[in-house]
C-alpha cells in the first residue's frame, strides 16, 4: 500500500468507547491533510469510521486470538507507517515499521476518556469527540427525518443494563415542555434513538408530542447513520450510553442522565451530567459489581433534567 504519509489507527473494540476517542483521530484528519488512514476496529466500532476523509482500509479485527493478530500482521507489516496510533493499548505496533508510534496508557482516575485519549498524542487542546459523515450516510438519515420547520430534540433512552435506564415516562416530562407552544424548542419535532429494543420502553416518550412530530428511528439506521441524524438535532437528552455519546460525536449539545456510572469519565463531552441522590460509591455499596437487576435510577426527578436542558440550550444560544 501506498501513501504519502500513511497513518494507522486502530481504534477500540468497544463501540462507545471508540466514538470517546474518536476526536483524535478527527484531529489527525485536520492537522495532517496530507495523510491517508487504515483504521482498525471490532465488528462494532469499525464502521463508525467508514466514511473518515482519506480513508484508504478499514479492517476488522473482531476477535483477538494469536491467529487473529497475525492475520492483522500481514496485512499491516509491508507498509512504513508514518504513524501508529493504538488506541488499544497492545504492544502489537512495536516491530510494524513505522516513523512515530502513539499508544494508549491504563486509565488515569478523575481524566475524562476524552481527556486521555488527547494524551496518546500528547495534545495541549482536547479535541472533541467526531465522527464524519460522506454523502450517503446523510441521504439515508434524512430519508427518515423527511421535512419539517423547527428544532429537533432528540432523545435516547436505551441503556445495557436496566441499572442505567431512567423512567421513560420521565424523558416525556422533559421532552413535552420543551416542545410546547412556551417551551425552548417550540412547534420541534421528537426523534427517538436506539435499537430495535428500544422501541417498546419508549411508548410513554412518543406520547408527549402529536404523532406528526414524532421520529422514530430505533433499530431502522446504522449507528452512524444515526450519528447523522442526531446532527441535525438541536438538543439530545439520554442515558448513559453509546446514543449519547453519537450524540456528542454529532456535535449536538447533550445532557446525559446519570446514576451508577462514573460521569466524571464518561459523562458527555461539552454537554452536562445530571445525577440522582446518590453518588457512585453509593451505588456500589448496594451493587458491588454495578450489574444487578435494580433501578438505580428512579431517585433522578424530571425537573432538574428539564432544567439542565434549558440552561444548557441558553447558553448554546447565546
Amino acid at each position: 500500500m501506498s501513501a504519502r504519509f500513511p497513518i494507522l489507527y486502530i481504534a477500540e473494540a468497544d463501540a462507545e468507547a471508540a466514538v470517546l476517542s474518536s476526536g483524535v483521530l478527527a484531529h489527525l484528519v485536520d492537522a495532517v491533510p496530507h495523510a491517508d488512514f487504515t483504521v482498525v476496529g471490532s465488528a462494532a466500532s469499525a464502521p463508525l469510521f467508514s466514511d473518515t476523509p482519506r480513508l484508504r482500509q478499514l479492517i476488522v479485527l473482531d476477535r483477538t486470538g494469536r491467529w487473529d493478530w497475525i492475520a492483522l500482521w500481514n496485512q499491516v507489516r509491508t507498509t512504513r507507517w508514518g504513524l501508529v496510533v493504538d488506541m488499544r493499548g497492545t504492544r502489537f505496533s512495536e516491530r510494524l515499521q513505522r516513523q512515530k508510534r502513539a499508544v494508549r496508557g491504563p486509565d488515569r482516575p478523575g481524566l475524562h476518556a476524552v481527556e486521555l485519549a488527547a494524551s496518546v498524542l500528547q495534545l495541549d487542546a482536547v479535541p472533541a469527540p467526531r465522527l464524519f459523515f460522506g454523502e450517503e450516510t446523510r441521504a439515508a438519515a434524512d430519508a427518515f427525518i423527511g421535512e419539517g420547520d423547527g428544532p429537533i430534540l432528540a432523545v435516547g433512552p436505551g441503556a445495557d443494563w436496566i441499572g442505567k435506564r431512567w423512567p421513560a415516562e420521565r424523558y416525556a416530562r422533559v421532552a413535552a415542555p420543551l416542545l410546547a407552544a412556551s417551551g425552548a424548542l417550540a412547534g420541534g419535532r421528537l426523534m427517538i434513538v436506539g435499537e430495535e429494543a428500544d422501541r417498546d420502553a419508549a411508548h410513554a416518550i412518543r406520547l408527549a408530542v402529536p404523532r406528526t412530530r414524532v421520529i422514530e428511528l430505533q433499530g431502522r439506521l446504522t449507528r452512524l447513520q444515526t450519528a447523522a441524524a442526531l446532527s441535525r438535532a438541536s438538543l439530545y437528552v439520554g442515558a448513559d450510553s453509546l446514543w449519547t455519546q453519537l450524540a456528542v460525536a454529532a456535535g449536538v449539545p447533550s445532557v446525559g442522565v446519570f446514576g451508577p456510572s462514573d460521569d466524571s469519565r464518561v459523562g458527555p463531552w461539552g454537554g452536562v451530567s445530571i445525577r440522582g441522590e446518590r453518588t457512585l460509591d453509593e451505588f456500589r455499596a448496594v451493587d458491588p459489581r454495578l450489574n444487578q437487576a435494580i433501578q438505580h435510577m428512579m431517585g433522578l426527578p424530571a425537573d432538574r433534567v428539564l432544567k439542565a436542558a434549558v440552561l444548557l440550550l441558553e447558553k448554546k444560544s447565546a
